[in-house]
């Protein structure tokens, strides 16, 4: 052996005493049986699978991801799965619930046990893992009082004609009036007209639109459940701006999209915290001075809330995307142009007026 070589066995001993150390544990003795790690890999593995079948969007494969990952964090890659214990996820769920807000704490908390149930249900682990009582997820009262403490997340009609219009305001050095981009604009009102969220923005296809006709066909991408959509003159007009005015693509597959950023490349993006779309919005809302808990989704929450005082919630749900599990749901073959026009229309007068 060279000189200076540290041998292979106390290096593997020094890395899983390390990551025990770190995680605030005794450090264990290696043995024979599945680890965190192998557990980790095997499930996002599994996932990747049904995303390739096109049966999985690629936000919930990254949420899939995610959650193996952060199981990795916090046990350790070399514990052995068999070795976790209801102490275990108790102390995660805590670390949880001082990180993050209820819902995302709700979230992760159902991916987590995905991971070990299909441990489980693969024969990868023998005996099924035991969460224990303080693994459950928040209580529905918490969900509601953190929900209640943010804030409703739509806008209200004047906040979104200054989002589509522009406002002048008065700031530090006099006033300056604050517009949206061509394709900004172009999304808001998509949001707002059709319950259009990130990705049905970022990837939507030219062969979708109908501009002349006034009509948007295109199912959710998360989804792949179909949608049809009215579309205001406001936003036919705006899309048209867009079109007109979009760069020269980047690569040739995101040549046949509808928006494309200033440098030509795609609006698209599977992590939501780091969506182009939502860093636009955003800049747009503090300049507008609007405040509250709204993003770019909150139109989407403002399209069902507001489209549902027009009394057709099955119209609504078809332009928003959303399946039911009823019977209806199953027997019923299509909506009239008419109720959809109706849910649309409504919409459109609230926020615009007479």
């Amino acid at each position: 052996m060279a000189r200076g070589t540290i041998p292979t066995a106390p290096l593997k001993k020094h890395e899983e005493q390390k990551d025990a150390l770190h995680a605030g544990r005794k450090p264990r003795q290696a043995s024979e049986g599945v680890t965190v790690k192998d557990l980790a890999n095997a499930y996002p593995n599994h996932k990747k699978a049904l995303l390739d079948a096109a049966e999985l969007s690629q936000h919930t494969w990254r949420n899939y991801q995610q959650a193996a990952a952060l199981v990795v964090e916090r046990f350790g890659k070399s514990r052995l799965v068999a070795d976790l214990g209801p102490d275990d996820f108790a102390e995660l769920r805590n670390w949880m619930t001082k990180k993050w807000g209820a819902v995302r704490v709700r979230d992760f908390i159902t991916r987590v046990r995905c991971v070990f149930k299909y441990g489980h249900e693969s024969e990868l682990i023998a005996v099924s893992v035991r969460f224990g009582p303080g693994f459950k997820p928040p209580t529905r009262k918490t969900l509601c009082l953190g929900r209640a403490e943010k804030g409703a997340r739509m806008f209200e009609a004047s906040e979104i004609r200054a989002l589509v219009n522009g406002a002048t305001i008065q700031g530090k050095n006099g006033s300056k009036t604050v517009r949206a981009g061509v394709a900004v604009r172009a999304m808001i009102l998509l949001g707002v007209n059709c319950g259009f969220g990130n990705a049905d923005c970022g990837t939507l296809p030219r062969s979708a639109l109908d501009l002349e006709g006034g009509w948007v066909n295109y199912h959710r991408p998360k989804t792949g459940i179909t949608r049809r959509c009215p579309l205001w003159p406001e936003t036919v007009a705006a899309l048209k701006d867009a079109l007109d005015k979009q760069p020269e693509p980047k690569s040739p597959e995101d040549a046949g999209l509808v928006f494309l950023t200033v440098r030509g490349a795609s609006w698209h993006k599977t992590d939501l915290e780091d969506s182009t779309i939502s860093k636009e919005i955003s800049k747009l809302v503090k300049a507008l001075g609007i405040t509250g808990n709204k993003n770019f989704y909150a139109l989407r929450h403002t399209f069902e809330t507001i489209g549902g005082e027009a009394k057709d919630q099955v119209a609504v749900d078809h332009i928003m995307g959303h399946a039911r599990d009823d019977m209806a749901s199953v027997y019923r073959e299509r909506i009239s142009d008419e109720r959809l026009k109706a849910v649309s229309d409504f919409v459109r007068k609230w926020v615009f007026g007479e």
